[in-house]
């Protein structure tokens, strides 16, 4: 597949950190949020290998947030996600699937409890800002929303908890999964909290301060060397395998919570008031006919632009790959994709059409890993 340089232009933002990235050698970007996210440095591969083995510094301040305050601030949040935040705590993370009226996925983000009138929305890749802005207005809603100027250092890796513990010290290794706190660096205090988008674990630091999160960049790689730190970003192999799903590949406004296998972030019997609550209740209670599955495809490249059709000896459809990689693992391409009711069954074989060529795979469960 051919590459293709981005145009840069005021629509399409850089980060504070786009000038060292570039300098240590990005090799790809993709666009998220309307702004630039680091794809990949030396390869796909090699990175992938690199993030399983060491430690990583990603730039993702592509991964906007939606600061949400005010008198009615908690029940608009509580309105926009069918995950029931009413006994939700300050210094929590909750993974959140927003919703619409009809019960089709808006966002994922994960939703930070900073006050109980404060509230960041760390968004995906879609325009959650004018989603709560609409709901906002329409109920007459006492809240402010805005984007503030968060930018997003993210550290993973096996070995992300000694280089943070190096630089914030040895209690940053006490904080939980999916919990934040305060923590000083050189007279700045910084929101970090223990998560990211891999499955090696690690630290996301949302970064206020762009002078300060430049240095903290800086010192992160000055300190790190023993470790082999190195800028990364986002791996498309690994999360896959780990199906960690992506807002607007793998899932996103046609599909709902059930297809996309969120039951667990749903509370469809709670007291807690959400959009689309009884239009999923029905779906639910009627049953869906397609939900994200695995495939593993023999097979050792993929491009993907978008979907691909999955289709048995009769050319009847299985369903579609959404996103789709080789692994090295697995020693061929794994993908997540939207696979159809009468092919649930594990080990199902589908065919597919990769480059004019026909490839055999299967149906399989999520996470590979």
């Amino acid at each position: 597949m051919k590459n293709f340089p981005i145009s840069k232009s005021r629509r399409l933002r850089s980060t504070p950190y786009t000038d060292r990235i570039e300098n240590q050698g990005v090799s790809a970007y993709t666009v998220y949020n309307h702004m630039l996210l680091p794809a990949s440095f030396v390869s796909l591969e090699a990175d992938y290998h690199h993030l399983k083995e060491f430690v990583q510094v990603w730039d993702v301040a592509a991964e906007r947030q939606v600061e949400i305050s005010g008198k009615d601030s908690a029940e608009l949040v509580q309105l926009m996600t069918c995950r029931d935040l009413t006994k939700s705590k300050v210094g929590k993370c909750y993974y959140a699937p927003l919703i619409d009226d009809h019960g089709n996925l808006v966002n994922d983000p994960i939703i930070n409890k900073l006050a109980e009138d404060r509230w960041w929305l760390s968004i995906a890749d879609s325009d959650v800002i004018f989603f709560a802005k609409g709901l906002a207005a329409g109920n007459n809603f006492e809240v402010k929303i805005k984007e503030p100027n968060v930018n997003i250092l993210a550290v993973q890796g096996p070995l992300a908890d000694k280089l943070m513990a190096k630089v914030f010290g040895e209690k940053i290794s006490e904080l939980k999964f999916f919990n934040f706190d305060y923590f000083d660096f050189k007279g700045v205090k910084h929101f970090i909290a223990r998560s990211g988008w891999s499955k090696q674990g690690g630290f996301e630091i949302y970064v206020e301060n762009s002078e300060s999160g430049q240095d903290l960049y800086d010192h992160l790689f000055e300190v790190g060397k023993e470790f082999n730190v190195k800028p990364g970003c986002p791996n498309l192999i690994e999360r896959i395998e780990g199906a960690l799903l992506s807002y607007g590949n793998d899932f996103d406004n046609r599909d709902n919570p059930l297809e996309a296998n969120f039951d667990k972030y749903m509370n469809l019997e709670s007291g807690a008031k959400f959009l689309g609550k009884e239009r999923l209740k029905q779906i639910r209670d009627k049953g869906i006919t397609r939900k994200l599955m695995g495939v593993k495809i023999d097979h050792t490249d993929i491009d993907m632009y978008c979907e691909k059709t999955l289709f048995d000896d009769n050319n009847d459809i299985v369903g579609f790959v959404r996103s789709a990689a080789y692994s090295p693992t697995f020693k061929k391409v794994i993908g997540i994709a939207m696979i159809n009711k009468p092919y649930w069954n594990l080990d199902h074989p589908f065919k597919i059409e990769i480059n004019e060529k026909i490839y055999v795979g299967t149906v399989c469960d999520l996470p590979f890993i």
